[in-house]
């Protein structure tokens, strides 16, 4: 009994099967997202040789998500997300598809890929706070967090094979084959939510435009833990990501060998998969606060190692360490993000928490970027990691709630009810 508390809780897969359809569904699309990254990162990387340029890789992805983001939030608050999620996948799908075209075709600048990833980022925007209301309608609020661990695993799981995938491919047919891949891999996470139930707005609509907006902002504004969840992701994302650092660093550990490069991502997905295969060990706790902040210090730490290491096989191994830690850290906030947000404002937190979780690692790996430009690659990643710890301390200090219980007496969680474990997910509202 004790085992398998500390295992991954598939109880999600099992009582709902909606859940399970959209789980395989976007498990297949992340493995081709992972794959597209890669491609991108490496074709810029060999048509400039400049870390700033693939730095730019993450800012193309950032902007839309920033300026786009809140908009789209409030939308899907008030509308059917099932139908808006729809929408936005299908316009990634062509994204792809487009960079399938010029990596074949190979006549395209590197500004010319940027902007179709800045495009297919825009559809990104609207998708990824439709997808995290999902969940709120399929699991029950003791399931949140076991689902946001699976969600977990299935990415990380498409960073363990994606990128290794993706520099053989690279390698042979070109970065071409891999969009090509991705855009085959958005059919099934069309197919999974295809078959999800109609989601109406729960309690009264959000107001549209800039209005809704400011209601999500002021709900954050006079939120502590959710506003401290935030900023401590931003700590580990804008101050030490360091992906943009690997091409850079597999020049100077490995030689350059494209082979090596997916290694990297490759490494900090076994660290993430080891950690959500023993997800019980954290998602069952009620502090889950405190294990972010734990986490986010572990990823700072780890990086800070990773910069320092002399032995190319050893800073796997540190990278290997951050990737557990961003694991326990990313599912614990996004349990707290959860449970203390009002059903009718998922999709504003979920559109903030998007910009949080992917643009600032898109900003990280720009700072990155320069950075190491200005200085060494080493010295950006001993930087970024010290910095974190600092700013993960302080938050941590200046946020009693994090240290909580998850539904604090006094702060209510925003929940309404529960679904029963063996409800059917077709019959939710």
């Amino acid at each position: 009994m004790g085992m398998r508390r500390t295992l991954i809780d598939v109880t999600p897969l099992r009582s709902s099967p909606a859940f399970r359809r959209l789980w395989i569904g976007q498990t297949l699309s992340g493995f081709g997202s992972q794959m597209t990254l890669v491609a991108v990162m490496f074709q810029v990387w060999q048509m400039t040789k400049s870390t700033t340029w693939t730095g730019a890789v993450g800012l193309a992805q950032a902007i839309p998500l920033v300026v786009l983001g809140l908009f789209a939030g409030s939308l899907v608050d008030r509308v059917d997300p099932r139908t808006f999620y729809l929408l936005t996948t299908g316009g990634q799908a062509l994204c792809s598809l487009l960079l399938a075209l010029q990596g074949f075709l190979g006549r395209v600048p590197a500004a010319g890929v940027l902007g179709l990833v800045a495009l297919q980022s825009c559809f990104g925007a609207g998708g990824g706070p439709a997808s995290r209301v999902f969940l709120s309608h399929l699991l029950p609020e003791h399931r949140l967090a076991a689902g946001l661990a699976l969600r977990r695993i299935a990415f990380q799981g498409s960073m363990l094979l994606g990128p290794v995938l993706s520099g053989l491919l690279v390698g042979g047919l070109g970065a071409g084959a891999c969009y090509l891949i991705d855009a085959l891999t958005f059919v099934a996470a069309l197919h999974g939510a295809s078959g999800l139930p109609r989601m109406s707005p729960r309690d009264r609509p959000a107001r549209s435009g800039l209005r809704g907006v400011l209601d999500g902002l002021a709900f954050l504004g006079r939120t502590p833990v959710i506003r401290g969840a935030l900023l401590t992701d931003l700590a580990t994302t804008v101050l030490s990501m360091p992906v943009s650092l690997f091409p850079l660093v597999n020049t100077e550990r490995f030689g350059g060998d494209p082979r090596t490069l997916g290694l990297f991502l490759t490494a900090v997905a076994v660290g993430g998969v080891a950690a959500s295969l023993f997800s019980g060990t954290f998602t069952r706790s009620p502090r889950p606060g405190l294990v972010m902040l734990g986490g986010s210090a572990a990823w700072g730490a780890s990086l800070t190692l990773f910069g320092l290491s002399s032995d190319p096989w050893a800073g796997l191994l540190f990278l290997v360490a951050a990737g557990a830690a961003d694991t326990v850290s990313v599912v614990s906030r996004s349990t707290v993000v959860q449970t203390h947000t009002p059903p009718g404002l998922l999709g504003r937190v979920g559109a903030v928490e998007q910009i949080v979780g992917q643009a600032g690692p898109d900003v990280g790996n720009l700072r990155g970027g320069l950075v190491a430009d200005a200085t060494s690659g080493t010295a950006a990643l001993v930087s970024g990691g010290l910095l974190c710890l600092a700013a993960v301390a302080a938050v941590g200090t200046a946020t009693p709630g994090l240290r909580g219980p998850a539904s604090p007496q006094g702060v209510p969680n925003g929940r309404t009810g529960t679904h029963a474990d063996t409800a059917s997910p077709e019959q939710t509202p």
